[in-house]
């Protein structure tokens, strides 16, 4: 059969449902083969969005989302969205053409070392040298991508390679060992909690990853210890639950930072350093950690492990169980939870035109009523987002974090309804972000996926401008031309809804959920607040 063929057969084997990608020459060969077959190839405009639609689609199922460019730069162009999967572990096979192995020793039209360049942005790049290694290749390529923290991994198959006749056929897909954790460690990580007054929890990425939301819950309800989460892992508690302390992440001194200054040991249970470093959660109290995660703890000043529990995440929590005595709820959590609760929900009602931020998340969530998949682009809005949008379920808020790349948010809703296309999803975006992928309407039409695009309009990079205010009171080179939005999404066939008022908000949010199609609603917003939140975070003096 042609080395091709076999490469398809991998990949069936391996249980891919669907390729994001952009045929190309080189590609050829693999393009062709996949007629036929049970893969739907996803035809995209740019291979940055296949890479994110790959890594949103890996994260929200716990298998590797696939993505197929060509040589030079159809694979420079997945990089972005690749870089953003490996910092936030998301599992994603990189798919690339390449020249024949008979022209890269030399000067070559589109050649460059693409195994070298991803390199630094998965956790394994490799080239198929000789077509019957395809089937140890592919299934190697798979299992890394899934194993201990998930990732990004890259196959590089020459143009030669993918057209010689070649014998095989797929390896076994073999269960992933679940390692426990040392009982030695459980139980010296037991006896620091039980001896603690004040015992914290930080949920990170990894709870989530590992789906182990329920089991955490119930031991944090077993044991009565409170629970703050990452960014990532928002979700793990109902927003409504007495537990939770919702969410940390904000570089400036944020209100739920009181909880780890009262703390007298922090248990980090999935807890990523690329999240939100220790330094500002941290710095002042200098509390002992307890380390919960399936891989050891990085190495930092402001991180003093006193106990590491390495194993998977439910199994270390199981673990834990047994020896950890029920705790007295400290009282200053219930002060603290109301404080939180207020200052997350003041200006939920705040009318006005243009609208701001605070009304806009208030808006959807009382709109998707818990049940949506929401993805965050990056910009000014995602720090709204991030802080203050408290999902009801895990993996229902995706936000790329680590890498923190524009761009994100439609390509991502595109895939998270194709992974769920019973839940409603959502892209929260500014216009710069959405202008970036924003051609992937056409992309999300042509699938048939209902989606709804919420865009946070304000004709500049929102984020940019705030930090540039926070520094120098000033701001240059931020501001863009806006088209017009209902005009961009009906040529495509979409819908759009324009909101320049907040009592117009809400009825516009409500319709485009209700509708089984794509729908664009266009915000004006208020970002006149966002210097003001980082100065009153700055300044904020823990009040227990």
């Amino acid at each position: 059969m042609k080395a091709s063929d076999l490469f398809v057969q991998c990949l069936e084997n391996e249980g891919v449902k669907y390729i994001f990608g952009i045929p190309g020459e080189e590609n050829t060969d693999l393009i062709d083969s996949l007629i036929g077959s049970d893969i739907e190839f996803v035809v995209v405009h740019h291979e940055q969005a296949a890479a994110f639609m790959a890594d949103v689609y890996g994260r929200l199922t716990g298998k590797p989302g696939v993505c197929l460019a060509t040589l030079g730069p159809g694979a420079t162009n997945l990089m972005t969205g690749i870089g953003d999967a490996y910092l936030d572990y998301s599992p994603v096979v990189a798919i690339t053409g390449q020249a024949g192995l008979e022209r890269i020793h030399k000067e070559s039209h589109q050649y460059v070392d693409i195994v070298g360049m991803f390199e630094e942005i998965t956790k394994w790049s490799q080239q198929i040298r000789v077509a019957h290694t395809i089937p140890e290749i592919i299934r190697k390529a798979f299992k890394k991508s899934v194993l201990d923290k998930p990732g990004a991994v890259h196959i590089e198959l020459p143009e030669d390679i993918a057209m010689m006749d070649t014998d095989g056929e797929p390896l076994p897909v073999t269960p992933l060992p679940i390692s426990s954790p040392a009982e030695a460690e459980v139980k010296k990580a037991a006896q620091l909690i039980n001896r603690a007054k004040r015992p914290i929890l930080l949920a990170g990425n990894g709870v989530i990853r590992d789906g182990a939301s329920d089991a955490l819950r119930q031991f944090a309800e077993a044991k009565n210890i409170p629970v703050v989460n990452t960014f990532m892992a928002k979700g793990v508690l109902p927003s409504d639950h007495p537990l939770t302390l919702y969410t940390v992440g904000m570089q400036a001194k944020d209100y739920v930072l009181c909880g780890f200054d009262q703390a007298d040991v922090i248990i980090t249970v999935g807890y990523d350093f690329v999240e939100y470093l220790p330094k500002y959660w941290n710095d002042e109290a200098m509390n002992p950690i307890v380390h919960i995660d399936t891989q050891p703890a990085e190495i930092d000043v402001y991180y003093p492990l006193e106990a590491e529990v390495v194993g998977d995440v439910k199994e270390a929590l199981k673990a834990l169980d047994s020896y950890v005595d029920k705790k007295v709820l400290w009282p200053e959590v219930k002060q603290l939870k109301s404080q939180l609760v207020e200052k997350l929900h003041t200006s939920d009602e705040v009318s006005g035109s243009p609208v701001k931020p605070q009304r806009i998340i208030a808006d959807i969530k009382k709109a998707e009523k818990g049940e949506a998949i929401v993805i965050s682009d990056v910009g000014a809005h995602k720090m709204w987002v991030a802080r203050m949008y408290q999902p009801e379920k895990p993996n229902h808020t995706l936000i790329s974090n680590g890498w923190a790349s524009m761009g994100i948010a439609v390509p991502g809703a595109i895939a998270a309804k194709l992974a769920n296309p019973r839940k409603p999803v959502i892209a929260v975006t500014g216009d710069g972000g959405f202008l970036m992928n924003g051609v992937e309407l056409a992309t999300a039409k042509r699938l048939g996926v209902a989606i709804v695009i919420v865009i946070f309009h304000d004709a500049k990079y929102g984020l940019i401008e705030w930090k540039q205010l926070n520094k120098y009171d000033r701001s240059n080179a931020i501001e863009f031309t806006d088209p017009d939005f209902l005009e961009f999404a009906k040529s495509f066939g979409a819908k759009g809804i324009k909101v320049k008022h907040s009592d117009e908000l809400l009825p516009a949010l409500e319709e485009a959920l209700a509708s089984d199609d794509i729908v664009l609603v266009d915000v004006d917003v208020d970002y006149s607040e966002n210097v003001e939140l980082s100065k009153t975070l700055g300044d904020y003096i823990c009040k227990l």
